[in-house]
């Protein structure tokens, strides 16, 4: 009987964990970061409580939330670093994180900075911007992007993408394939592309100088 009761706490006190990452990321996916602890709490069916013991922030609860969006992230830079084909590599890029933002838009608000106290991405952010920028500079050498292409412009998309975030995810989904390859499409180089119009600052907003 004793050692019967321990694994039955143990068990519950999983499912009670598992409740609340599966309600942190749908509230999370669907509103951002701006969600409550208590929204969540109310989602997943638990008591305030048992929130805060299992997740003590809302850092802990994002971090433990994005988890598999950062892997997924962290694959697709590493398999674009490892395409043959500059210019795959790049548009791989583009169509897939725009399509895993779509998925999950506390993910983007996390990786824009938009709540930079809910989780320390700087490290992942830095890695994935100089990734990105490997990327896009062998795809300008190889004629294939369009050489005024800077940084910043991916952050634009990213930032353009979160306007899909009021629709299922399923539309989500559907629009930013589509919004991708337009993008892909006016970024691939070009004689007919008039020049663009200075870019913003705003990757500074991102990664600090």
């Amino acid at each position: 009987m004793s050692a019967t009761l321990p694994q039955n706490l143990r068990s519950d006190a999983q499912e009670n964990r598992d409740r609340v990452l599966a309600a942190a990321r749908e509230l999370f996916g669907t509103d951002g970061l701006h969600v409550t602890m208590r929204e969540i709490a109310r989602r997943a069916g638990v008591g305030p409580a048992t929130l805060y013991r299992r997740f003590p922030t809302k850092a802990d609860l994002v971090r433990a939330a994005f988890v598999n969006e950062l892997d997924a992230c962290r694959s697709i830079v590493v398999d674009a670093l490892a395409d043959v084909d500059p210019w795959r590599g790049f548009r791989g890029i583009i169509e897939e994180v725009l399509v895993l933002n779509a998925r999950n838009q506390g993910f983007t608000d996390a990786f824009l900075a938009a709540y930079p106290d809910a989780v320390d991405f700087r490290t992942q952010r830095e890695q994935g911007v100089r990734a990105i920028t490997a990327v896009a500079r062998r795809a300008i050498a190889a004629g294939a992007l369009r050489a005024d292409f800077v940084l910043d412009d991916f952050l634009v998309v990213l930032l353009a993408a979160r306007g899909l975030s009021r629709t299922t995810e399923t539309e989500r989904v559907r629009a930013a394939r589509r919004y991708a390859a337009l993008v892909i499409d006016g970024l691939r180089a070009s004689d007919r592309h008039e020049a663009l119009p200075p870019a913003p600052r705003l990757m500074s907003s991102v990664i600090p100088a």
